[in-house]
């Protein structure tokens, strides 16, 4: 399903996006072993985490995956920065296929420019260095800055960039809050100067309050330093808050996409309608909800057709036997047979 989506004005600029990925595929080779499989007469199980993913991220702007757990999300993000290889498809960064970079030195340039920032922040940091040492690691590989003195610098510069104090550098993350950690981690991922993060579910270990100084921390670091971010969340209120585009994630497929204010407000697939409805209503406004009935089936045997048939209040014949092409609704796309034979009104939240 091709999200694409021009930034304003690149329809007459011709400004590419940041990042693209197209038909992106992993499967997970869940098979027993191989005397099991001959003893009992099976063959190879194959886990389809992500089955044909396809968006673009505009430069500076912020796309996030929403979905429920197990969907495809996680994956996507682990895929995008290199840490899975795909089984099929294309990941594209500022015009360089990442597959062509089949060696660390083809790869270095481009891997300085894109960071990760992981969702527990008590896993990710290592306990046995100091702060100074685990934010200073990425300069010294990338070879920004030289000499010790420069790299305290450039590490108090980071610390104070993300609401610390330089004096911390000299402490252990076990000494730190975990919205502080994550602070910490959002530092290190700076520390090589890169124009793309991609956050896997960055707020979600920490308490709301936290969570909102930390979102507030990563816009503030968006529009001053002109990052892109792929933000991965299950947590609609988050997304709602940073995103510019929002991608709907059900079974490794992409059923929704939309500018955030147009998926929010008009919700087009099923999917997303009942995500959106399992959001309290604060106003009270009366209006009918629908909450997602049923179980996430398993991705090791997926439903035919449209994954999400079986939970679909509107899912017909069609449904079942084929698999929704993306047709374009405002400002991004829907997969949906309901929806292309206006079987479902559109109704404004």
């Amino acid at each position: 399903m091709a999200a694409t989506m021009p930034e304003p004005g690149a329809g007459q600029t011709g400004a590419a996006p940041l990042v693209a990925l197209r038909d992106l595929a992993k499967f997970f080779d869940v098979s027993p072993p191989f005397l099991n499989r001959v003893l009992e007469g099976g063959g190879r199980v194959m886990l389809k985490a992500v089955d044909g993913v396809s968006f673009d991220i505009p430069r500076g702007r912020t796309f996030s995956l929403v979905g429920e757990s197990g969907c495809g999300k996680s994956t996507v993000a682990r895929l995008v920065v290199g840490l899975y290889e795909p089984t099929r498809g294309s990941i594209v960064f500022d015009g360089t296929d990442m597959a062509t970079l089949t060696t660390p030195q083809a790869m270095e340039p481009v891997r300085k420019r894109l960071q990760m920032i992981f969702q527990d922040p008590y896993a990710s940091l290592n306990p046995r260095w100091r702060v100074s040492d685990i934010i200073a690691e990425p300069i010294r590989v990338h070879r920004l800055v030289s000499g010790r003195a420069a790299i305290a610098r450039r590490v108090g510069e980071l610390l104070t960039q993300v609401g610390l104090s330089p004096a911390d550098g000299e402490k252990f993350p076990h000494e730190f809050s975990g919205g502080q950690r994550q602070r910490i981690s959002i530092a290190r991922a700076l520390a090589s100067q890169p124009e793309f993060l991609v956050c896997d579910e960055p707020t979600s270990a920490l308490d709301v309050s936290v969570q909102a100084q930390i979102l507030n921390l990563m816009k503030a670091l968006q529009r001053e330093l002109g990052l892109t971010y792929l933000f991965i969340s299950h947590d609609l209120a988050v997304v709602y808050h940073i995103s510019d585009y929002v991608g709907v994630m059900y079974l490794g497929r992409l059923v929704e996409w939309a500018d955030a204010k147009s998926l929010f407000h008009a919700p087009r697939h099923p999917y997303t309608r009942m995500l959106l409805d399992a959001i309290p209503d604060l106003e009270m406004t009366g209006r009918s909800r629908q909450a997602v009935a049923g179980e996430v089936p398993s991705p090791i045997n997926p439903p035919s057709g449209c994954h999400f048939h079986p939970r679909c209040p509107f899912a017909e014949e069609r449904c079942k036997r084929e698999a929704p092409a993306p047709i374009a609704r405002d400002g991004g796309e829907v997969a949906c047979h309901a929806v292309q034979e206006g079987r479902i009104p559109v109704a404004m939240r």
